[in-house]
């Protein structure tokens, strides 16, 4: 696959923070956000996905408040969180403190009442009856038609105005797939001379790739809850990992999570689905070739389910108790240069005594090392590691005591003990 598109420098050692605003806060607002962000800024977040901030329609709502899903215009703010001039600042004040924002978008259907279902109903796919329509029968929005050219236009126009107006430093599109891949590429190439972009794609389509610098690693989200539950081996998981390297195209990388909202709502939390593989799989995602996702009141950690189409703020408590741990590990994305994706330094992976539970990978870039080891198991493992090309003085990020590396040496790894062993 050849692309034709280079991620923004600043994107392939960075991590990502999806923000829930409805439910971060007690007002549900920009302003009331934008109090957290020193904390944020503290904890190394770098790039603000904003859930989408654009109004809902009312027609057909669901719950009491509606989906941020159902736009009933892609060039405002939903009321509820604040103006564009509030947004507009809130930008400005992440600009401040050092993050970027990407906005949701939601380019393959509408709300019911969108104002194009009133001003270009043309806009819009059509049944036999000459009806507005979901393909997937979702009955609080209607689907988009890509065969109009002007709406890819206006759709386009929509997009360049959070960019020009609010300055916004990115997308994350939602069920990318679903649009054609061709509206893809020409808003990128449309939006590109205004300014560069990052460019996330939900998705796992892989020609989408072509377009979008990162997609969704969903299968490995599903293939370790089901490893948690006893139903994969860490093998299975391992397969996976090969498949991603030859799948991805260079340039490209996936979007490793455990939560998400989408999740934490429907499926649940990350400790229901994943009980103690929750935190090393967390160090997991933040350490292979990838860019890991965090998603709001992860860092507390939040234990409930946040209602979807209703008030339910998140429960804060005044001591995020994984401030450090998440602090920890964006801290060393920025400052190993075995991370950095656009390096290339695809993962290791170290043979031990102990394959079917624990996964150990070295990461290098000239001469650094980054050693990861990961008991993924309730048990307690005394984990030898069997290549004898490991050896050296590393330091755990995490707690900063020392190990002495050396063939064949071998560890005791409490249950679902992990370590992040860097060279300096």
């Amino acid at each position: 696959m050849l692309r034709r598109f280079t991620p923004v420098a600043w994107s392939t050692d960075s991590n990502i923070y999806e923000v829930n605003i409805r439910q971060y806060t007690p007002e549900g607002t920009f302003h009331a956000f934008a109090q957290h962000l020193p904390r944020l800024a503290d904890m190394g977040v770098e790039i603000l996905w904003f859930m989408p901030i654009t109004p809902i329609s009312l027609e057909g709502r669901k719950g009491t408040m509606g989906s941020y899903y159902a736009c009933s215009d892609y060039t405002t703010t939903n009321p509820e969180f604040g103006t564009v001039a509030d947004f507009k600042n809130l930008v400005q004040k992440a600009h401040e403190a050092g993050m970027k924002v990407i906005i949701d978008w939601v380019a393959n259907h509408t709300g019911l009442d969108h104002v194009w279902a009133t001003s270009n109903p043309g806009f819009y796919k059509k049944n036999i009856d000459g009806k507005f329509y979901d393909t997937h029968g979702w009955d609080d929005v209607i689907d988009l038609n890509y065969y109009d050219q002007p709406m890819r236009q206006a759709m386009i126009d929509a997009m360049a105005f959070w960019v020009r107006e609010c300055n916004i430093d990115g997308f994350r599109c939602d069920m990318a797939h679903l649009v054609p891949l061709d509206f893809w590429r020409q808003a990128r190439v449309a939006l590109e001379p205004i300014k560069s972009l990052f460019w996330l794609g939900e998705t796992e389509d892989l020609p989408y790739l072509d377009v979008f610098d990162i997609c969704y690693a969903w299968r490995w989200m599903h293939h370790t809850e089901k490893f948690a539950k006893a139903q994969l081996t860490l093998g299975s998981l391992v397969d996976l990992l090969q498949l991603y390297r030859q799948e991805y195209p260079s340039g490209t990388c996936p979007l490793f999570f455990t939560s998400n909202h989408d999740e934490n709502s429907w499926n649940g939390t990350e400790y229901e689905k994943y009980d103690g593989a929750a935190r090393p799989l967390a160090v997991f995602n933040a350490t292979w070739f990838g860019i890991p996702l965090i998603y709001s009141g992860q860092e507390l950690p939040n234990l409930k389910r946040l209602k979807f189409f209703d008030k339910d703020p998140i429960e804060w408590t005044g001591r995020n108790q994984l401030h450090e741990f998440y602090k920890a590990l964006h801290g060393l994305r920025k400052q190993h240069p075995a991370i950095d994706t656009a390096r290339d330094t695809q993962p290791e992976r170290i043979a031990t005594n102990a394959d079917d539970r624990a996964l150990v990978y070295i990461r290098r870039y000239e001469q650094r090392q980054l050693l990861v080891i990961l008991n993924l198991s309730a048990q307690p493992v005394s984990l030898q590691l069997t290549d004898t090309q490991i050896k050296g003085v590393f330091i755990n990020i995490f707690d900063h005591k020392t190990y002495s590396i050396a063939p064949r040496q071998t560890l005791e790894l409490k249950a679902w003990e992990y370590l992040v062993l860097t060279d300096q």
